[in-house]
């Protein structure tokens, strides 16, 4: 009996067939628009204060150069940072080139969240100071909205068949058709696959079940970061700013926690490992040994913790 679950054979990441347009990219475009819908939604509860001369406008203008800053600076990160191969450092103008070398449409392949994050920060405060918008205020209105977005982001990794995780045994373990193949010679992989009823016999390399870690993130990242940012903090958050900081350090447990079992990206593999065991990175054995996405949510949360001290401090000192 196979104990796993076969990639659905009628999911392609292409919307349809022929055309450039996929699943992955419609995702995102459901996202940064719940975002907007949400961010509108709180403004409108929210006319007083200093959230009373932000229009509707205001926003949409705010969005698209946030959108504009999270493709730059998610792209640039996840070229010079991830991507072992040195290709875009001697390259850097293919970077944000969308073909191939045979000049098929690829799109943007490869972006990091951590560098979207800062771009999309970036553009924020350059706009919001442009147009005098209350920062903070502004700021908690879009860390409540942004997380439930992102769930869709994380659908549009699964349905592109990417980011997938660690090898598992577990009976909801996908096999994912483009996965990466692992040698038979190793012990581990005979006897996981073995466990969940794949016949390795003759066979060099076999694909294994692998966590669905994109949906796991789609709800840690996603559906439950919203759900205690929207339902809990937003009404009752103690200064303006609060929403910012909290979004910054629950999205970096969600993802630390996630990151257990999502494949390291390759090349890089742990980053930092203090565990005894010299685990293989498809394999999750030691919790000590640390990826790069865990390295920087811990320095995103540390930037969140100093952020809300930062801000508190600043908000109890009076004025002079």
């Amino acid at each position: 009996m196979n104990l796993y679950l076969r990639y659905p054979e009628w999911i392609s990441p292409t919307i349809i067939p022929g055309l450039p347009i996929r699943w992955y990219g419609l995702m995102y475009l459901v996202a940064f628009g719940l975002a907007y819908v949400l961010t509108v939604v709180q403004l409108k509860q929210q006319r007083s204060g200093v959230l009373a001369r932000v229009g509707r406008e205001d926003i949409a203008d705010l969005f698209f150069w946030i959108i504009l800053g999270i493709i730059i600076g998610a792209r640039i990160v996840a070229a010079t940072v991830y991507d072992t191969s040195g290709t875009y450092i001697s390259k850097p103008w293919l970077i944000f080139w969308p073909f191939d070398e045979e000049m098929n449409f690829t799109g943007l392949a490869g972006m990091s969240y951590h560098g979207g994050l800062i771009g999309g920060i970036i553009a924020f405060l350059l706009y919001s100071k442009r147009k005098r918008l209350p920062i903070l205020a502004t700021g908690d209105l879009l860390s409540a909205a942004i997380p439930l977005g992102y769930t869709f982001g994380r659908i549009g990794n699964f349905l592109n068949m990417e980011l997938y995780g660690r090898v598992t045994t577990l009976p909801w373990g996908v096999l994912f058709p483009h996965a990466r193949r692992l040698p038979t010679s190793v012990p581990a992989v005979r006897e996981t696959a073995a466990t969940v009823g794949i016949d390795v016999t003759g066979q060099e390399l076999v694909n294994l079940p692998r966590h669905p870690s994109q949906l796991y993130e789609a709800f840690l990242e996603g559906v439950l970061l919203w759900f205690i940012l929207w339902f809990v903090f937003r009404k009752r958050k103690p200064f303006d700013g609060f929403l910012i900081g909290a979004y910054l350090i629950g999205y970096s447990v969600a993802r630390f926690i996630a990151e257990y079992f999502r494949t390291p990206d390759p090349g890089l593999d742990f980053v930092l490992q203090l565990g005894t065991e010299n685990n293989p990175p498809w394999l999750l054995l030691s919790p000590f040994n640390f990826t790069m996405g865990q390295i920087l949510s811990v320095l995103m949360a540390l930037g969140g913790v100093i952020f809300l001290v930062v801000v508190r401090a600043r908000q109890r000192t009076p004025n002079r």
